[in-house]
């Protein structure tokens, strides 16, 4: 029987309401990313689009974030994926979900569009905004180009959520602004090369409802990102020692829950049974010594403990 004392913590949140999460969170970022960059030119001025991709993949975080752990991308999810912090099971269901949020965003931009008088033709505005290379990206980037950027890019902001959310000691509510500010700067050189969205389900959902050669080169939007994903996730693996820390149960969920598997003692274990060893020893010898209260703020608020 539980204590009415004691809090009980709050109940993981079920997959579909995570999926539900990430469809809308990955909706959004479309309808934002796609809407703006019909209606600006991205190749030449890439501020508005990458601005708003930004602020929407943050606000998105904020608002579904301690659902699904808001990740919205699917080179997020296999950063997690390969990290450990997520089952494989789940890992294609939030990419499935992403997919499907990122079409309907774009099939309601289309739709948008459709009803501008001036815009005769949908799948033109849409081809503005469609990533490409070579002879179908605005600055002529090759396609060595786009992958290497592409690549690097995806890397850099899987390393950033990765970081940002990992550990006690990590600050929940600043993750989304860390996450969506990276996004925004990488855009910035992604938009003027060929529109590259540093996101796959993005890529796919705008080829929908583009020229046919958007669909053909969608491979290079696939591969490149997801290989920047991988080789950040297996950096982080190493760097936080998760091949030797099993990580238990599926912790796609808020960050706090997230972060909750990553937490390591901050000693060896057989550190710890030495020094309760020479402790009780010196106790034995000396005799009781009163216990005398430590106030120390700074760890205090470091460890959560300050303003409970």
């Amino acid at each position: 029987m539980t204590s009415p004392v004691q809090a009980t913590p709050d109940p993981q949140p079920g997959l579909a309401a995570r999926l539900s999460a990430e469809a809308l969170g990955s909706m959004f970022v479309v309808v934002a990313a796609v809407g703006v960059g019909i209606f600006s030119n991205p190749g030449g001025a890439p501020l508005p689009v990458a601005l708003a991709t930004g602020l929407a993949v943050t606000v998105a975080m904020l608002a579904f974030g301690h659902v699904s752990g808001g990740h919205f991308n699917p080179v997020i999810t296999l950063g997690n994926l390969i990290a450990g912090r997520i089952r494989a099971v789940a890992a294609v269901a939030y990419v499935a979900a992403q997919i499907i949020g990122s079409v309907v965003g774009a099939a309601l931009i289309y739709f948008v569009v459709t009803t501008v008088p001036v815009l005769t033709d949908a799948r033109a505005a849409f081809d503005v905004v469609a990533p490409g290379f070579g002879e179908h990206a605005s600055a002529q980037t090759q396609m060595a180009g786009v992958l290497l950027v592409e690549v690097l890019g995806a890397a850099l902001i899987v390393a950033v959520f990765l970081g940002a959310t990992a550990g006690r000691r990590a600050v929940p509510g600043m993750a989304p602004f860390a996450v969506g500010l990276s996004m925004a700067v990488l855009l910035q050189l992604g938009q003027v090369l060929g529109n590259l969205p540093f996101n796959p389900a993005r890529a796919t959902a705008q080829a929908f409802f583009s020229s046919s050669w958007a669909i053909e080169g969608l491979w290079l939007f696939w591969v490149a990102p997801l290989m920047g994903a991988a080789l950040a996730g297996l950096a982080f693996r190493g760097f936080q020692g998760l091949s030797q820390s099993p990580v238990a149960g599926d912790l796609p969920g808020g960050f706090d829950a997230v972060n909750d598997a990553f937490d390591a003692d901050d000693e060896p274990a057989d550190d710890v049974e030495v020094k309760e060893a020479a402790a009780k020893s010196d106790a034995d010898v000396a005799g009781p010594v009163p216990a005398v209260p430590v106030n120390d703020d700074a760890r205090d608020f470091f460890d959560g403990k300050k303003g409970k």
